[in-house]
């Protein structure tokens, strides 16, 4: 397993928040479902207002 830092931002409200995720995973496409999955949940949000800027893989 590996280990990815997401940084991005989302929607709340009327403005946008940063974010940043660390995020244990198979590959790069698994962790950025799995970011997508955690911040929609927590925010009620979906996919189009969460904008991923940068994944580095530790």
């Amino acid at each position: 397993m590996q280990q990815f830092i997401i940084s991005g931002t989302f929607k709340a409200g009327h403005s946008w928040e940063h974010f940043t995720k660390t995020i244990t995973s198979q590959n790069e496409s698994n962790a950025r479902e799995k970011v997508y999955s955690l911040i929609g949940s927590e925010h009620g949000l979906k996919r189009n207002l969460i904008k991923l800027e940068s994944i580095i893989k530790e």
